[in-house]
């Protein structure tokens, strides 16, 4: 739990559930569609129809219901409001997974307010599951108070990642020395199995802020622990460990980047 922090309202909570399910919804329409177009964005990444019909879908919804309110997302221009709450829009969390017709792909929103992380939402509408958190209530799956692991020991449990690609070669030398066992269950659906219990850590080398907003309040609600690799609480510095929490620091050494954050 965040300490002494102020619980959210459930309504908060049950409407970010309910628009994101409402936008995996959307993106289900073109999932493994024929004729599904995929565009280039400037850093190359890829971006689809489903993308930006699911944003502009939580977009006109939040900005209708909650006028005063920010919004920052991935595929648009952030909108600055004046009531000191923000909502964080990732679409489609694992677009590449999308695109090739694999279905652990995921729908993100988290909303921020003056005290920090407050709701968090990883819909998995391919897997008809959503996990989810508020501030001083709890982290829900399908509706059931859910939790991370109790083991304690580093060999022998289950580290996923998004992709080894952006891995330097000590992150990787360091795990395997240490006996985790690796799978790439990744992007927010290996975030929701360690929230939910089934492995012990997740981790991205590489990130943006929207890929992982909802991860803090997600993991601290679920009994665990989200950071940085170089142990920052908080979810817009480029990299991420979520674990069960008794094992963040044994990962961190084996994780933390060479170089000082910048």
């Amino acid at each position: 739990m965040l300490g002494t922090m102020t619980p959210i309202h459930q309504d908060l909570l049950d409407e970010a559930v309910e628009l994101t399910r409402a936008a995996g919804e959307i993106t289900l329409r073109w999932f493994r569609a024929q004729g599904l177009t995929v565009e280039r964005k400037g850093d190359g990444t890829p971006v689809t129809e489903a993308d930006k019909s699911a944003e502009r879908f939580l977009r006109e919804e939040i900005g209708r219901r909650h006028p005063t309110d920010s919004i920052v997302g991935e595929e648009e221009d952030d909108v600055i409001g004046l009531s000191g709450r923000t909502w964080v829009i990732d679409p489609i969390d694992g677009t590449k997974a999308f695109t090739h017709g694999v279905p652990l792909y995921s729908n993100l929103l988290a909303v921020d307010d003056e005290e920090g992380p407050a709701v968090g939402v990883i819909n998995l509408p391919g897997l008809g599951e959503t996990v989810y958190a508020g501030r001083g209530l709890g982290c829900f799956d399908n509706g059931v108070r859910t939790g991370v692991s109790g083991r304690d020991r580093v060999r022998g449990s289950y580290l996923s990642t998004s992709a080894f690609n952006h891995w330097p070669p000590h992150m990787l030398a360091g795990v395997l020395s240490a006996g985790l066992q690796l799978r790439t269950w990744g992007d927010g659906y290996g975030y929701s199995l360690v929230a939910t219990g089934r492995i012990e850590a997740m981790v991205d080398p590489e990130v943006s802020h929207w890929d992982v907003a909802p991860m803090p309040i997600i993991l601290s609600e679920a009994g665990g622990r989200f950071s940085d690799l170089h142990g920052g609480p908080h979810a817009g510095h480029g990299s991420g460990l979520a674990t069960n929490g008794r094992l963040h620091e044994e990962l961190l050494d084996l994780l933390r980047p060479i170089d000082p954050p910048g």
